[in-house]
């Protein structure tokens, strides 16, 4: 008989391991659901919890900006007994308090694409390196325009007025790129560079981005270089310059990588895009939670980085000189969404 309860007992015990090891769960917090970057990003999040026996729970915000969803999501996973938050801000100043609040329940949050504000607020950051992504983009304007980069009229369509960390270091990655002095590099706008007609914010999407663009070309309407946040905003400040018969013969710079991004830089849209790798980031983000949940091992950022650097490339069919680049055939058999 004795045997036997301890068989039983040893049989429970194995059942109550497998049971709390199948409820490890994570949450996955987008700006958006419907941009694609961040769509793909969750299929990324999604495969990997398969594979790795994690339940995730995945939550965005109804438009990029909107932080009050996201906190509230993160309140969520708290009282889910989440193990860990991969999270993407809106506002990544505003949001540090409910990170913290995570932080102290015990939970691991990444932050996956966006650093927080500051950058050790989270655990860990999986991203590109956005100023690096800006820059190449600037280099490769300038280099494009070679002598008359001296008179470019430069469209600044960045990202929200919240200016999150990854619009902001895509901006001034730009500027510095294209051999503008960005003045104080925390924030974007307060450069006095003549070539530079104005910044308008885009919320990262086709329509964000037309009215932005037709705003900025209400103040200058001889702009011939626009930066782009993103290929949404790219897409829709082409539509812009279309509709007064300016698509032709102005320079348009972006950043994502995504599928159709890197067709329109193929179809002549988008001069040149930095590639980034959103399916690599979730990934990853979901493998240190795993770790997290086992042992407590915390993820460690890349040697001299202050985050894990998920890879850049920038895309072009039109290579500039001093500007490595890939064309996009390889862009494309690289691209997401």
């Amino acid at each position: 008989m004795k045997n036997v309860i301890a068989g039983t007992a040893a049989l429970a015990l194995v059942s109550l391991a497998g049971a709390a090891q199948a409820e490890t769960s994570a949450c996955l917090i987008t700006k958006t659901d419907t941009n694609p970057f961040f769509v793909k990003m969750k299929e990324g999040a999604t495969a990997k919890a398969a594979e790795l026996g994690i339940s995730l729970k995945s939550y965005a915000g109804r438009v990029d900006g909107d932080s009050e969803s996201q906190v509230a999501a993160i309140e969520t996973c708290i009282a889910d007994g989440a193990k860990g938050i991969l999270l993407t801000a809106s506002d990544t100043k505003g949001i540090v308090p409910a990170v913290q609040k995570a932080r102290d329940a015990g939970l691991l949050v990444i932050a996956l694409d966006t650093p927080l504000d500051p950058i050790d607020a989270a655990d860990a950051t999986f991203a590109t390196d956005n100023f690096l992504a800006g820059e190449l983009i600037g280099k490769w304007a300038a280099a494009a325009l070679g002598a008359e980069a001296a008179n470019a009229k430069i469209a600044m369509l960045d990202l929200d007025v919240s200016q999150p960390s990854v619009g902001v270091l895509r901006d001034q990655g730009f500027l510095t790129g294209f051999g503008i002095d960005v003045k104080d590099a925390s924030k974007w706008g307060d450069e006095d560079d003549a070539r530079i007609v104005g910044n308008d914010v885009t919320q990262g999407n086709e329509e964000g981005g037309r009215r932005a663009m037709e705003s900025l070309l209400a103040k200058d309407p001889t702009i011939n270089v626009v930066y782009t946040i993103n290929e949404p905003a790219a897409a829709g400040a082409y539509e812009a310059l279309k509709a007064i018969g300016r698509e032709g013969d102005v320079l348009i710079v972006s950043v994502d990588g995504g599928c159709p991004g890197v067709a329109n830089v193929k179809d002549g849209v988008i001069g040149a895009t930095s590639q980034q790798y959103p399916l690599l980031m979730a990934a990853k983000g979901v493998e240190a939670i795993a770790t997290w949940a086992k042992d407590g091992t915390k993820p460690m950022p890349t040697e001299g980085k202050a985050f894990f650097d998920t890879g850049v490339a920038l895309v072009t069919d039109k290579p500039a000189e001093g500007v490595e680049s890939i064309d996009t055939a390889k862009g494309a058999a690289l691209c997401w969404g």
